[in-house]
């Protein structure tokens, strides 16, 4: 899929978007705004302390919706404790209806700035997903305080290899295996997506045998830059790597300096009316996908403000675009 764009001074790209239209019949691009009600019934997801929910220790050897997940048959790495509310990353399956699915999937990743997870950013984005055919997995990973780096992106890493190692069982297509992230989690989309690695063949684990690279990316105001100070999301930089976080770090994880060549597709939408994770965040990681000729659509217009969700505004183009890269 090809933009328009022009430069700015800076070298930023500025693309000019029309908003989608709106959701009909014929193309479901957003579902209806998740209720509070509905948003209290999606603890499960991400909390499951107190739900009648009981984490698959194994892969099962079908998908079936609402399955929660566990990443790893015992202990995660680095756990902290037991509580499964914080402490257990896991996956939720949403399936798309008996003979829609495309046979693509995504992992989706709420925001909450590293220290909580959204159940509105996840939920809605996942049924969206599914509504368009599309398998969804939200990833229930760490943060902080309890947690910092590398714990989040060897969740996210993880839950790439889980769900690619199991595709062809789960019917699904292991080269078509997306992530979808929202601020925080947008951050974390775009660390799995510029830190990945092809798998270790010599691991026992087969699930460590597989690839966590990203087939694509999708990323919603997403917060880039631990380094540029104007511009840094300072509470989600605290949330990640701790109150006295090394400079080396913050360079490491200020993804827009980690753009290469093998950086895989994005699409990317941000406000210029965020004042919480600021545009420039996504601005400099776009600059950087063309600069390595990385394909990318980037929406930059008047979204409102921070942590909006799915709507209309962006998710028919992401759909669109999504289909375009056949998925």
């Amino acid at each position: 899929m090809r933009v328009l764009a022009s430069f700015l001074p800076a070298l930023l790209v500025v693309l000019v978007c029309r908003a989608a239209a709106p959701a009909t019949a014929d193309h479901p691009f957003a579902l209806a705004p998740v209720t509070p009600e509905q948003i209290a019934a999606a603890s499960p997801f991400f909390t499951i302390d107190g739900q009648p929910v009981t984490p698959a220790p194994a892969a099962p050897a079908q998908l079936s919706d609402l399955a929660v997940l566990k990443l790893w048959p015992a202990a995660a790495p680095d756990q902290a404790g037991g509580d499964p509310a914080k402490d257990l990353p896991t996956l939720t399956v949403l399936l798309p209806a008996t003979g829609h699915a495309s046979g693509a999937s995504i992992v989706v990743l709420p925001g909450g700035g590293y220290s909580h997870l959204s159940a509105r950013e996840g939920l809605q984005a996942a049924r969206w997903l599914a509504a368009n055919g599309i398998t969804a997995f939200i990833l229930k990973y760490r943060y902080g305080p309890t947690y910092h780096h590398p714990v989040e992106l060897g969740d996210a890493q993880r839950a790439i290899r889980y769900v690619r190692a199991h595709a062809v069982a789960w019917g699904l297509d292991p080269h078509r295996v997306g992530i979808l992230g929202f601020s925080a989690g947008g951050h974390l989309a775009s660390t799995a997506a510029t830190h990945f690695d092809t798998g270790n063949p010599l691991a026992r684990d087969p699930i460590e045998n597989a690839s966590s690279r990203p087939d694509l990316q999708v990323l919603l105001y997403p917060v880039i830059t631990f380094v540029d100070e104007p511009n840094v999301h300072k509470d989600s930089r605290r949330m990640l790597l701790g109150n006295s976080a090394a400079r080396a770090d913050a360079e490491l994880l200020s993804n827009e300096n980690q753009v290469t060549a093998d950086t895989p597709p994005a699409f990317v939408m941000h406000s210029i009316t965020d004042e919480t994770v600021t545009v420039q965040n996504s601005d400099h990681y776009v600059a950087a996908l063309q600069a390595h000729d990385v394909p990318y659509a980037y929406l930059r217009g008047r979204y409102g403000k921070h942590g909006v969700g799915v709507t209309d505004d962006w998710s028919g183009a992401a759909l669109a675009w999504l289909r375009a890269r056949g998925f």
